[in-house]
């Protein structure tokens, strides 16, 4: 390929240059099979990092959500926990299974950090942690947007580098044996 210097975007995802002379990419020590060979390659690359934002994106819209519905939830015992009431509640033990629950106003939350973690706060504590948690998801769902359409840029990018190279060589090869048939024809 061509020894220009190729820019990345924000996170490291290279960018794929744009064939504009195909003779600038094909000589005898790269031949076509070779070119087509490391753009495919280059294809199955971003098509691989693609996959990958599709499911951070998929986990990331399930998350943000839930984290806001913590937040909410956590706000509603601030408030009870300030009139000294239980609260009486449905609690979700599963995605179709719910208890019923009693819940004493405490002023303090246990978090699930996963991992078989939980820990205890305070409800200004939890608000804060779930905050900035939301915040940082937010941001990352948009950066894993931003990477998915700059993916797809470079990938469209690669499969019209392919085709330009393979009609490139279809071309030659027709000349070739269109000179090589005038040879013939005139000996």
């Amino acid at each position: 390929m061509s020894t220009q210097k190729l820019i990345s975007n924000p996170r490291g995802i290279p960018s794929s240059p744009f064939v504009e002379r195909v003779e600038d990419y094909v000589s005898e020590a790269e031949p076509v099979e070779i070119v087509l060979k490391k753009f495919q390659e280059a294809i199955s690359k971003y098509k691989f990092m693609e996959v990958n934002l599709l499911q951070r994106r998929k986990v990331l819209e399930e998350k943000i959500p839930e984290i806001e519905k913590t937040i909410a939830m956590v706000d509603l015992l601030t408030e009870k926990k300030d009139t000294h009431e239980p609260l009486y509640t449905d609690f979700e033990l599963n995605d179709t299974l719910y208890a019923k629950a009693k819940i004493e106003a405490t002023g303090t939350v246990y978090l699930w950090l996963g991992a078989n973690v939980m820990l205890e706060y305070t409800c200004e504590e939890a608000k804060d942690l779930l905050t900035s948690k939301l915040e940082t998801a937010k941001t990352s769902l948009k950066n894993t947007l931003e990477d998915l359409e700059f993916l797809r840029d470079q990938i469209t990018t690669m499969e019209v580098n392919t085709a330009r190279v393979y009609n490139w060589d279809v071309k030659q090869r027709r000349l070739l044996r269109e000179q090589s048939a005038a040879v013939e024809a005139s000996a």
